[in-house]
């Protein structure tokens, strides 16, 4: 691919990560409308390997796949499938496979964080309990390594089915962590490393794989997807302590009520006195959680700059992304991801 004007096409495009992007916030909607016709198959792939004789299963899989959600991850294999050139359809359900390997997740998340609610729904475990979920969950994982074996390509296997490991080994890591206040930030960045930035990172670099490119644009859709994913994941941890969210009337506080410790909580308490760290470890750490308690840590994340510190931070993950970007050609394509990574750090304001 052309790189003659990478340093110039870097600068710019890391403008966006602030919000300068062309006069206007980043968007998904340059992304949306550029595959909107491949979207749609995937959806309609979706519903069709969702189907199965047990009535409970597509019952409980479209509750959680109706509940709304961006389709981020099943876009990056599309968008970066494109930027590769690739012009087949295998990416059709390579991307389908991708949401299922979420959507299992994500069910397997709610029961493990006992949660009663996502997106503003009330989550598949409030409604069915907890075992349907499990099992409906390792159905979608099932149907994802179908349509893998399917597409016939080791080496996509071997991407996919990989960061389905990895995602699972970052599951019990946080589980290792939750509740203790003693958790380093390098030990935070491996959960989220593992829960959220590898899936994000195969999704990206299937592309390259499925249009047959050079291992060098393989791995810089890995560091675009991982480095998207960290920023995508730092953004959600400081929007649960947002009092701006609070006022838009979306939920927050879930990390909190978990015991989760986040960024935006290990910059309050490395910089809180002795009460507020005393706050900190009765509510975290000994689940002692008492009236006012959720806005008193709010109070105390935007006061010690939690918020602050967790948003510059994905920002500049967000600028590593878009600058991954810089080996290929400038196009629609290009132009609709680096938006994507934009909007990464700039939703929620």
């Amino acid at each position: 691919m052309d790189t003659p004007n990478r340093q110039e096409n870097s600068g710019a495009l890391v403008a966006g990560v602030d919000g300068v992007h062309a006069g206007r916030k980043p968007s998904l909607d340059p992304l949306c409308r550029l595959l909107s016709s491949e979207l749609e198959r995937v959806n309609q792939l979706i519903v069709q390997r969702m189907q199965s004789p047990v009535a409970l299963i597509p019952e409980l899989a479209g509750h959680i796949v109706a509940g709304g959600g961006k389709r981020l991850r099943p876009m990056l294999t599309l968008g970066c499938a494109r930027l590769c050139g690739y012009r087949g359809g295998r990416h059709i359900a390579l991307a389908a496979a991708v949401e299922f390997i979420h959507t299992a997740t994500l069910l397997h998340d709610d029961v493990v964080d006992a949660s009663n609610l996502r997106r503003g729904r009330d989550t598949a475990n409030a409604v069915w309990g907890n075992k349907p979920p499990i099992l409906v969950g390792d159905f979608l994982f099932s149907r994802s390594f179908e349509l893998m074996v399917a597409d016939g390509s080791l080496r996509v296997l071997e991407i996919l089915s990989r960061a389905s490991s990895v995602i699972a080994e970052g599951e019990v890591l946080q589980l290792m962590t939750a509740n203790d206040t003693r958790t380093s930030e390098a030990a935070y960045l491996a959960v989220i490393q593992a829960k959220t930035a590898e899936l994000f990172a195969a999704a990206s670099r299937i592309g390259a794989v499925m249009a047959e490119r050079p291992q060098e644009e393989e791995e810089a859709l890995d560091r675009f997807g991982r480095n998207l994913g960290i920023a995508f994941q730092l953004v959600d941890d400081m929007l649960d302590f947002s009092s701006h969210q609070s006022e838009l009337g979306k939920s927050i506080g879930n990390d909190f009520r978990d015991g989760k410790v986040t960024l935006p909580v290990l910059v309050a308490f490395a910089r809180g006195d002795k009460g507020e760290r005393a706050f900190w470890r009765r509510t975290i750490e000994e689940q002692d959680q008492r009236a006012g308690d959720l806005q008193q840590a709010i109070h105390l994340v935007e006061q010690r700059g939690g918020i602050a510190e967790t948003l510059s931070r994905a920002r500049s993950y967000a600028a590593t992304a878009i600058g991954a970007l810089s080996i290929f050609r400038d196009g629609s394509e290009r132009r609709a991801l680096i938006d994507a990574a934009g909007f990464a750090t700039e939703r929620g304001f």
